[in-house]
C-alpha cells in the first residue's frame, strides 16, 4: 500500500479521465491519495472529489504565485470555515517561490505566515512549497515553531532538508528523485530518515522515468517509491510501509 501524498486531480489534465486515472492509482498499489489546493476558488471542486472518492483526502490554501489575490487578513477565516471539512486533512500549498515571483515576496510572506499561523491554531500540518526562497522560509518557521508540516516536492540540498528536519518537517519527494541529473537530491534522499520520507507526484507534473515528458498521476507514486527504496537498499514493501505511515502519522486527521 502506497500513498500519493500530493497530488491535483482537479487539474484540467485529468477532467475526461479522472475515474480511469484513480482506478489505475488502485491497481498499481496506491490505496490513497491527497489532492492539494492551490486557490480558494477551486476548493468545493476539490472537496467534491474527496467526498466522491472513500479514499481520497484534501487540503485548503493558496499557492504562493497566487499570493496576490488573497493576501487579507480574512483568507484566516475563510481558511478555518473551509478545514471544518471532514476530508480537508491539511492548510496549503503554500509557502514562498522567488524563483517566478508570480506574486511579490512580501504578499508570499504574508500568506505563508498565516497559514502558519492557522495550521497551529487548528492543529493541521502545513504543506510547504519552496523554491529559491530558504532563508525566509526557515525564518517564516522559525516564528512558528510548533507548526507541523512538510517540505513537499523537494528539490534542496540535504544541508536544506536537515534545515527542515531540525524544524520538525517531513521532507517529501516526487519523480525528480529518477531524473538523471538530481545527484544532489538523490543524496538527500539518502540522508533524510525513512521514518520521516513521504512519496508523491505532485501530477499532473514531473512525471518520473520511465514516463517523464508525459502527463504525470498518482499511480507513477509507485515509481518514485522503488527510487527511493533503491537509494536506500531497502524494500520497496518496506517503503511502502513506512511511507504510509507517516502520512497517517503527519496527516492525522486522515482516517482510514
Amino acid at each position: 500500500m502506497l500513498v500519493d501524498s500530493h497530488c491535483h486531480l482537479n487539474f484540467p489534465e485529468f477532467k475526461q479521465d479522472l475515474n480511469q486515472v484513480i482506478n489505475h492509482a488502485h491497481n498499481q498499489g496506491i490505496s490513497y491519495m491527497l489532492t492539494v489546493n492551490t486557490r480558494l476558488s477551486e476548493s468545493l471542486e476539490i472537496q467534491r472529489i474527496a467526498d466522491t472518492y472513500p479514499n481520497i483526502f484534501c487540503s485548503v490554501g493558496v499557492h504562493p504565485h497566487d499570493s496576490k489575490d488573497y493576501n487579507d487578513p480574512t483568507l484566516i477565516e475563510q481558511l478555518k470555515s473551509q478545514a471544518n471539512h471532514p476530508k480537508v486533512v491539511a492548510l496549503g500549498e503554500t509557502g514562498l517561490d522567488y524563483y517566478y515571483n508570480n506574486s511579490d515576496q512580501i504578499a508570499q510572506i504574508e500568506c505563508f505566515n498565516m497559514h502558519l499561523n492557522t495550521g497551529i491554531e487548528l492543529d493541521l500540518p502545513v504543506i510547504i512549497h519552496t523554491r529559491d526562497a530558504d532563508a525566509d522560509t526557515l525564518s517564516c518557521l522559525d516564528a512558528y515553531p510548533d507548526v507541523k508540516g512538510v517540505f513537499h516536492c523537494f528539490s534542496g540540498s540535504p544541508d536544506f532538508a536537515k534545515q527542515g528536519l531540525d524544524r520538525g518537517l517531513y521532507i517529501s519527494f516526487s519523480g525528480i528523485i529518477t531524473f538523471k541529473k538530481a545527484e544532489e537530491l538523490r543524496e538527500a534522499v539518502k540522508f533524510v530518515p525513512l521514518d520521516r520520507i513521504l512519496v508523491e507526484t505532485d501530477s499532473p507534473f514531473l512525471a518520473p522515468l520511465p514516463h517523464r515528458g508525459k502527463r504525470n498521476e498518482p499511480a507513477f507514486t509507485y515509481f518514485v517509491a522503488k527510487q527511493v527504496a533503491e537509494l536506500k537498499g531497502i524494500s520497496i514493501e518496506e517503503v511502502a510501509e513506512v511511507t504510509t505511515k507517516n502520512f497517517f502519522t503527519l496527516f492525522s486527521k486522515a482516517v482510514l
